[in-house]
């Protein structure tokens, strides 16, 4: 791609250069940063399980009824 020259108009031509010049030196970012994401979401879910079924339980203890059964 040349240099901008201030006289000349930016073209569509130069648009999609610079796009296709960024979208290049992005790509291995994103593979890398894809791995990392995808772990992220694995442990986040797992702690939203495993916090789901510890009120749950707790909710559980709290509503239980204690009965008694007394012989006469």
């Amino acid at each position: 791609m040349s240099k901008l020259d201030p006289a000349r108009p930016i073209t569509r031509d130069d648009i999609q250069a610079k796009l296709r010049q960024l979208q290049r030196s992005a790509q291995p970012g994103a593979r890398e940063a894809r791995g990392v994401g995808m772990a992220g979401a694995i442990a986040g879910g797992a702690v939203v399980v495993i916090g789901a079924y510890l009120l749950g339980r707790r909710r559980g203890r709290k509503r239980r009824s204690v009965i008694e059964i007394r012989r006469i």
